[in-house]
C-alpha cells in the first residue's frame, strides 16, 4: 500500500475494505430486526400463480453464522496483515519479506551443490561438465536476456564469446563485473573535437584504425583532431581497460560501425550499465557463473 505515489488510493482501498465489513455487519443487523407479519399458516399473504405462497421462515442459522464469521475475519485479518492504507499490520508480514525469506530458503538448499566448486580455480571448473551445465542455466536465467543465449550480443551489449574485453577477460575481472556491475559512459566530444566537419574527419580517421572503409583524406585530417579523444582511447586508439574505454583498432563496434554511427557518438556521448548481481546472487553462484562466461572465449581449456 505504502508503494502508490500519493495517500489517495491506499486510502480509498482501505475504505472500500471498512465499508464491505460494515456492509456484512449491517445487514445481519437488519435481517435480525425485519418482522414480516404472517397468517396463521406461518405465509406472508403473497400468492403467486395462485398456489405458490411465501413462507415466513427465518433466516438459517448457518447462513447468519457465516456472516459473522465474515465480519470477525475481516477485521482480524486487517488487524493482522497490510490492507489499511500505510499499516502494516500487527503480524508485521509483507510480500517482500516473504520473497526474501523463500529466496534465503532456496540459496540455502542449493549451497551444498555449489560448495565443491568455490574452491576449484577457473580453468578447472571450465573442464567440469556439472559446473558447465550449471553455469549455462544460471548465465540463460540472468545474462540471456541482454547478452543472447549464444553470449554473442547486439548491438550495445558485449560479444561475450570472442575474446574482446571492456574491462579485462581474466577470471577476476569477469567475476567483479558481475559481482559489481558496470557503468560506461563516454560524454558528448564534439565541442571537444571541433566542427562538425572536424567530427566527420575523426570518424573516418578512427574508422581507419581499424582497416575499416574510409576516407583518406578526411582520416588524415582528423588524425590531429583525435588528440581529443586519446585521453580514453589512447593515441594508438587501443584503448583503456581501467577505464572501459573500447579498442578502435580491432573492427569490432559495439553501438555500430560506419561513418554516421561514429559521427553520432562523438556528438552525442554514450551510457551504458550493466547492472550488479551480488543481490540476486550467491558468490558461490557467481563463481559458476563467471566460470561459465570465461569458458565461452576459452574454448581450448575444457579439452
Amino acid at each position: 500500500m505504502s508503494d502508490f505515489f500519493n495517500n489517495f488510493w491506499s486510502v480509498y482501498i482501505a475504505a472500500v475494505s471498512l465499508i464491505g465489513i460494515l456492509g456484512c455487519f449491517m445487514l445481519l443487523v437488519l435481517v435480525a430486526r425485519k418482522k414480516v407479519v404472517s397468517s396463521g399458516d406461518n405465509t406472508t399473504g403473497h400468492v403467486w400463480d395462485e398456489d405458490l405462497r411465501e413462507l415466513n421462515n427465518p433466516m438459517p442459522k448457518w447462513w447468519m453464522g457465516l456472516f459473522v464469521i465474515t465480519v470477525i475475519f475481516g477485521l482480524a485479518y486487517l488487524a493482522a496483515y497490510p490492507g489499511l492504507g500505510a499499516f502494516e499490520g500487527k503480524l508485521g508480514w509483507s510480500q517482500t519479506g516473504a520473497y526474501d525469506k523463500e529466496m534465503a530458503k532456496a540459496k540455502a538448499d542449493l549451497e551444498p551443490m555449489y560448495a565443491k566448486f568455490v574452491s576449484m580455480p577457473t580453468e578447472e571448473m571450465a573442464k567440469d561438465p556439472k559446473a558447465m551445465a550449471i553455469g549455462e542455466r544460471l548465465f540463460m536465467n540472468n545474462c540471456a536476456q541482454c547478452h543472447g543465449s549464444d553470449a554473442r550480443g547486439g548491438k550495445g551489449f558485449p560479444n561475450l564469446a570472442d575474446g574482446d574485453w571492456l574491462h579485462g577477460g581474466t577470471p577476476d575481472k569477469i567475476k567483479e563485473t558481475i559481482t559489481n556491475g558496470r557503468i560506461g559512459v563516454m560524454p558528448p566530444m564534439a565541442a571537444a573535437v571541433g566542427t562538425a566537419e572536424d567530427v566527420r574527419n575523426v570518424a573516418n580517421y578512427v574508422l581507419s584504425l581499424s582497416g575499416s572503409p574510409h576516407d583518406a583524406v578526411k582520416a588524415s585530417l582528423g588524425k590531429s583532431k583525435f588528440v581529443a579523444c586519446a585521453a580514453c582511447h589512447g593515441m594508438d586508439g587501443k584503448g583503456n581497460q581501467a577505464l572501459g574505454a573500447p579498442n578502435l583498432t580491432d573492427d569490432i563496434w559495439l553501438h555500430g560501425w560506419g561513418e554516421a554511427a561514429i559521427v553520432n557518438m562523438v556528438n552525442n556521448g554514450k551510457h551504458n550499465e550493466m547492472p550488479a548481481q551480488k543481490e540476486k546472487l550467491t558468490e558461490a553462484q557467481i563463481a559458476v557463473l563467471a566460470s561459465y562466461v570465461w569458458s565461452l572465449s576459452h574454448t581450448e581449456a575444457q579439452k
